[in-house]
């Protein structure tokens, strides 16, 4: 019998230097999951939690072992999910909108990065069913645009090329309609229904993004602005107290602000996580903390 030709994705992997970090982490990936396969999510595992992603900056992540490692062990720390649907910064649009069910492309939007990044690939099983749930849960007041074409956005296919490297679980995306708030817990918890069949739910964003404000030190690893520690203590403690309240008042209640977000796409997906947990008010657990450039990149989940 011929051997199957390599899926797209794995032929794209394959082009990747051998020394470069993510080539290692593909090595790394596949030894984890021939010694010990990744257990699919069962009913009997009850809800996935909500996560909450700090994705990086553009295909950084690629190259740092600070982010390589524990993104890929967190994924494994969970039950393999059936479907993942993403609501990402780097995909602002009203009225509500979702990608395409198996796109052919994904959205490159960064720049200025070896061309190497532009070759990869995630391509993911059809996600039209997940689509379709998505469509059914929200209200009748709420029109949902489905894409045809639009792929995923680095908010979402970089992360997750990390923690599910072998692009095999379909993957949706969900627009960010809106910065208020309080209309994006209550997309969260429309959502909430899909834990309980084995969907992953992700906001993707960054937890500090000043990105006018990074000087040349900053870039080189030396220096964490203030602004951007002070907004991470404060968020941090919020989260640990469950305090949502206060959470949505981070244009005047967080220090650090404007700079830490001098526009708030990369924070408001937080939102949607803590409105699709179980009780968006109980304390989160960090699965991945420090700085990154600068940049805060604490990302945690919620039951």
């Amino acid at each position: 019998m011929p051997t199957p030709a390599p899926s797209p994705t794995a032929a794209a992997d394959a082009r990747i230097p051998a020394a470069h970090p993510f080539a290692a982490h593909l090595r790394r990936a596949a030894a984890l999951e021939a010694a010990d396969p990744h257990r699919a999510w069962t009913p009997q595992d009850g809800p996935l939690p909500s996560l909450y992603l700090s994705h990086g900056g553009g295909p950084l992540p690629f190259q740092s072992p600070e982010w390589l490692t524990p993104l890929h062990d967190w994924a494994r720390s969970l039950p393999k999910p059936k479907a993942i649907l993403v609501v990402s910064a780097h995909w602002e649009s009203a009225p509500l909108s979702v990608s395409a069910d198996r796109p052919d492309e994904l959205v490159y939007d960064f720049g200025g990065f070896d061309a190497l990044y532009y070759t990869f690939r995630y391509d993911t099983p059809d996600a039209g069913e997940l689509s379709r749930q998505v469509t059914g849960l929200m209200p009748d007041t709420e029109h949902v645009h489905r894409h045809g074409r639009r792929g995923l956005d680095h908010g979402a296919w970089v992360p997750l090329k990390i923690m599910y490297p072998a692009a095999d679980i379909p993957v949706l995306q969900l627009s960010l309609p809106t910065e208020d708030p309080d209309r994006l817990l209550a997309i969260g918890e429309r959502l909430r229904p899909l834990r309980d069949q084995g969907v992953l739910v992700i906001g993707s964003g960054h937890m500090t993004h000043g990105l006018p404000f990074l000087t040349r030190e900053m870039f080189q690893g030396n220096v964490v602005p203030g602004w951007s520690s002070d907004f991470d203590a404060w968020a941090a403690d919020a989260l640990a107290r469950g305090d949502v309240a206060e959470l949505a008042r981070f244009r005047t209640a967080a220090p650090g602000m404007p700079y830490a977000h001098p526009t708030v796409e990369h924070f408001t997906p937080l939102f949607v996580t803590l409105g699709a947990a179980g009780d968006p008010t109980a304390p989160v657990v960090t699965r991945l903390d420090g700085y990154g450039v600068g940049l805060s990149r604490r990302s945690f989940e919620a039951a």
